[in-house]
């Protein structure tokens, strides 16, 4: 049972809010459309309900509101708009991320995958997918978490002909088994063809709630649609002869040049129009919506239909390519198990997405090459003039860069980490604040660091391994202080990660996160430079000692010398300024961002 109560959105400027005190319900076990024109405030009722835009009012899933609800994917399916996902990512990296973020097995992208016809197309970019298999995508992702309810809008749109009759015959497959479902539509006939109840919204207001055979014939009459230069003249005309024949025909201006004629035909519009010497540019007899009316009392049965529409059970046949209706029992038979594809929840499952994401694009190995790449060429470089110092060189560091590749190419991951979930937001759809999760930050700043340490230690041993070959390894003496190095190293790798992670995600921009890089050292550093190095500046060289007395015959000496190291390198200017600009990005973050209702 999906109850909307009092749902009302916040106006903007002067206009009247989107959607004004809308309740209804939709039960179990039937499909509920909720119809309106253009701009009668469909999606922003679907958006309301699913917490993703701000406004008054409360929706019930199953009796719990969605914040409410540990496992919402699980609980609630939704189609909204075009397709989230980079369009660089296959199909079924798409599905499997989403399979890692919801918490089920990866076997069921497999599962929906052929349940929803998409079998075949496994390894297809999502940007260069064919008609209409992109919102056979968009239901494999609604129906990932075998949920209870769906919230679909306008689910048709962009289909043919029998790729919408296996759409709608999957929702009702959904709704035999007990489930819950709501779509949006503007077109009534859709409406009155596909659903066993029709809720009409007109300018954001309940206007009808009705049973489907009601809705048919009250709403559903055939009409004449005229355009004309001179409609008012041909609507006066219209109406006086009706009149004096005694006929029950009622003329409606539509916008513009356009009017809808009802209780007559084509002929007798065109006979009139000609008699009174009036122009026609169209003419057509349509069954349409006959404009908003007062709320009727419930009638008929809710499995009711009117005569001579069609069933979403008998579909014509299904095109070359499009799923079958076995498919749609077998998806429909997924949320019947669902109850063995539900894991306990884990706190590794954010963590899981965020590595298929990193996987899942061909940024990730491009920007890893380039750093190897680059790096070589500047180690071999740096090394043949023989006056740069060993550890720039194996950095591959020069003096003018403010940054080395790898750390550039650190900075820019983790920038890619955040600004593609605004770019593509795969997973807003079940949650307006899914990037601000503290669980995600969490695994993104994981992933960020361990990719961060990796490439660092790659980089230094293959330009380690790159000069002994071209130089010579009698040229190449370890230094005494190379534990302090590597510390200083990695850690400079792991801060250029974190800092475009947390830019990006404040900005929402990874244009923001790797300016967040590369303002460490073309801004902070310098200015820090001038303060640490003033004449009444105090040194903590003593630290170590002072702690060694408070501590006693328990302080070991290799804590000593850790300590001592990490102050050194905690204490160098671009120490300072990476924490600092860590420190203050962070709490930018939390500040604006984490809500008590984002979480994994």
């Amino acid at each position: 049972m999906l109850q909307a109560i009092g749902l009302t959105s916040i106006p903007r400027r002067d206009r009247p809010p989107a959607v004004d005190d809308l309740t209804f319900e939709a039960r179990p076990g039937a499909v509920t459309a909720l119809l309106g024109s253009r701009g009668s405030g469909k999606t922003t009722a679907l958006r309301l309900m699913l917490e993703l835009e701000p406004g008054r009012g409360i929706t019930y899933f199953r009796g719990r509101p969605l914040h409410r609800i540990a496992h919402p994917p699980r609980e609630v399916g939704v189609l909204l708009g075009d397709i989230p996902g980079h369009p660089s990512r296959t199909l079924r990296g798409q599905l499997r991320m989403l399979c890692a973020a919801t918490g089920v097995p990866a076997s069921r992208a497999e599962e929906l995958t052929r349940a929803v016809g998409l079998a075949g197309l496994e390894r297809r970019r999502i940007g260069t997918l064919p008609i209409g298999a992109d919102r056979r995508l968009g239901v494999a992702s609604a129906l990932l978490g075998a949920p209870h309810t769906l919230l679909l809008d306008e689910p048709g749109a962009g289909l043919s002909v029998p790729e919408s009759a296996w759409l709608y015959e999957l929702l009702r497959a959904h709704a035999a088994e007990g489930g819950t479902v709501l779509y949006a539509t503007e077109d009534p006939k859709d409406a009155a063809r596909n659903a066993d109840r029709v809720v009409t919204l007109d300018g954001g207001r309940l206007v009808a709630d009705q049973d489907v055979a009601e809705f048919a014939r009250t709403r559903l009459r055939p009409r004449v649609a005229v355009r004309t230069p001179q409609a008012a003249r041909l609507a006066a005309a219209v109406t006086q002869e009706a009149r004096a024949a005694r006929r029950p025909v009622e003329v409606v201006a539509e916008d513009g040049n356009r009017l809808s004629v009802y209780g007559s035909d084509c002929a007798a519009v065109g006979d009139t129009a000609f008699r009174h010497g009036v122009p026609i540019h169209r003419l057509a007899a349509e069954t349409g919506d006959s404009g908003p009316v007062p709320r009727t009392p419930e009638s008929g049965k809710p499995g009711e239909r009117p005569s001579g529409s069609a069933s979403p059970g008998t579909p014509p046949p299904p095109a070359d390519g499009a799923p079958s209706a076995e498919g749609a029992r077998e998806t429909s038979a997924g949320r019947r198990t669902g109850g063995a594809q539900r894991p306990a929840r884990s706190p590794l499952r954010p963590l899981r997405y965020e590595i298929h994401r990193l996987l899942g694009v061909p940024s990730t190995p491009l920007v890893v090459a380039a750093v190897l790449v680059g790096s070589v060429t500047l180690a071999l470089l740096l090394g043949r003039g023989g006056r740069a110092a060993l550890p720039a060189v194996l950095a591959g560091w020069p003096a003018l860069s403010p940054l080395p590749p790898a750390a550039l190419g650190a900075g820019l991951l983790g920038a890619f980490s955040f600004g593609e979930e605004y770019r593509y937001p795969a997973l807003t759809t079940g949650r307006g604040t899914v990037p601000r999760r503290p669980g995600l930050l969490l695994a993104k700043l994981a992933v960020a660091a361990a990719v961060a340490l990796l490439l660092g230690a790659v980089v230094v041993v293959i330009d380690l391994e790159a000069l002994r070959f071209v130089y010579g390894g009698e040229l190449i003496s370890v230094p005494k202080n190379w534990p302090t190095l590597c510390v200083s190293w990695l850690g400079l790798l792991v801060g250029c990660a974190w800092a475009g992670v947390l830019g990006a995600g404040v900005f929402r921009a990874a244009a923001a996160g790797v300016a967040a890089v590369l303002a460490v050292p073309v801004a902070f550093v310098p200015l820090l430079q001038k303060v640490l190095t003033g004449p009444s500046v105090r040194s903590a060289a003593g630290l170590p000692g002072r702690l060694r007395e408070f501590a006693g015959p328990q302080w070991s000496p290799a804590v000593d010398r850790w300590l001592a190291g990490g102050l050194r390198v905690i204490g160098q200017p671009a120490g300072v300024a990476l924490s600092l600009t860590l420190t203050g990005l962070l709490c930018a973050y939390v500040f604006t961002g984490l809500r008590r209702k984002a979480r994994w």
